[in-house]
């Protein structure tokens, strides 16, 4: 089965936290601080493979979390810091910010990465905070928290052909023939539900690599039937070749079915309309197809497109097709695709997103957000050298300022989390 839409949930590693340590020699009891830096978190980074075809793991493992930074150590030892996660997918693969929809990456060669989530920086120990009046701190910072999201993976098909058509007109029974590709089929519509890749060998080393993708209907630009399921597989290839069955035995009129579909594409993406076309006017072999094949190749080489005339049940005429396919493919290939919507975005922190937030409630001034956690999680309230640098914090980053603009007075009761103490300036 080929799955080519993932959502999943990643978190880079916590940061390991700071230590609070001193110095303990046999002439030296009372020595100053030596706790050690944390180490950093691991960052979680998406590597193109091109051994893998689906996202069909993604299915069945949908957390996937780095490692966390270790704890600094005394004496002045650095905690170590994590290995990254590298999480392994297609090449092709577009990776998306669940929330935002900003893409954060594409990568479109094996070897090709992009992080996803960055591993959080190594608290530091107390070491840090000695100084001439404040000698032995029995305080450390913790480690920064990983960055975390749920992002979707979105896989394209890199194929250099793709094959477009109604359903049913016979695209897999064409890439059948043409490649060693071995596609489901039987006589109903939506046979293909999902995209079949095959190698077309023309030999003297000429080759390349065809999709023949699930069957289009009107109104797939907008989602109906296989819609974008269908589309997206059709940007990234070079050239179409669009199949019609001439024989007029589903009843449709196949120069409407040119039309109608190369007016979903342009109505999807005007850059995939634009792209080469070739006309194969499929089952040749049944009666009365002959008057068809000549209304259809007399209207469409007027608008400039090369018409073939095949029967992939037969083999007819599939040779001089694939060999114009190819020299259409030998004048494209080094073209580089454009890729308009897309925002080569490295989605790590907002840093104008702002630390805390402040709320009054019942009387009650409320402090929350980021940088009060990790100021609470770095302090030691039995402490008074560590109290003081509480309150130096508080004022440093504009808690206090704020609390005064919102009309703290003294005696008001301020409550950080489980923190509650009343403020007085």
């Amino acid at each position: 089965m080929f799955v080519d839409i993932a959502k999943i949930f990643v978190k880079a590693g916590d940061g390991g936290d700071g230590r609070v340590s001193f110095r303990r020699e046999k002439y030296a009891p009372n020595g100053g601080p030596d706790g050690g830096d944390g180490g950093d978190g691991g960052d979680v980074i998406f590597i193109a493979d091109d051994a893998l075809r689906t996202l069909m793991d993604f299915r069945y493992k949908r957390k996937h979390i780095a490692e966390g930074g270790e704890q600094g150590g005394s004496n002045n030892s650095f905690g170590k810091s994590a290995e990254n996660l590298y999480i392994k997918v297609p090449v092709g693969t577009i990776i998306r910010d669940s929330e935002t929809g900003l893409i954060i990456g594409d990568l479109k060669e094996a070897g090709s990465t992009i992080r996803a989530a960055k591993g959080g920086t190594g608290g530091r120990g107390n070491t840090h905070f000695a100084t001439p009046t404040r000698q032995a701190p029995r305080f450390a910072h913790p480690g920064e928290k990983g960055e975390e999201r749920t992002v979707e993976l979105e896989l394209k098909l890199l194929a250099d052909v793709g094959l477009v058509g109604f359903p049913n007109v016979g695209k897999s029974t064409f890439l059948s023939i043409i490649t060693s590709a071995k596609p489901k089929i039987a006589n109903y519509h939506f046979t293909t539900l999902v995209p079949n890749l095959g190698v077309v060998d023309l030999g003297d080393g000429r080759s390349f690599v065809i999709a023949d993708i699930p069957g289009l209907i009107e109104g797939a630009h907008t989602g109906v039937g296989l819609g974008h399921d269908f589309l997206r597989h059709v940007e990234r290839t070079k050239v179409i070749v669009h199949i019609l069955d001439v024989s007029g035995i589903e009843g449709r009129d196949p120069l409407d079915d040119f039309y109608k579909i190369n007016e979903e594409l342009k109505l999807y993406n005007q850059r995939i309309s634009s792209k080469p076309q070739v006309v194969a006017c499929n089952k040749m072999d049944i009666p009365g197809a002959e008057e068809n094949y000549i209304r259809v190749r007399d209207a469409l080489m007027e608008q400039g497109y090369e018409v073939f005339a095949i029967s992939a049940a037969t083999k007819k005429g599939l040779d001089p097709l694939m060999d114009k396919v190819y020299n259409i493919l030998e004048e494209v290939k080094d073209v580089e695709e454009p890729v308009e919507e897309m925002q080569e975005l490295v989605y790590h922190k907002n840093t104008d997103e702002k630390p805390y937030n402040i709320r009054k409630e019942n009387g009650v001034y409320i402090v929350e957000g980021r940088l009060v956690e990790q100021l609470l999680a770095s302090v030691n309230l039995d402490d008074s050298d560590s109290i003081k640098y509480f309150q130096k914090v508080l004022r440093k980053r504009g808690i206090v300022d704020e609390l005064r603009q919102m009309g703290v007075q003294d005696g008001d009761t301020v409550k950080m989390y489980e923190l509650e103490f009343e403020y007085f300036d």
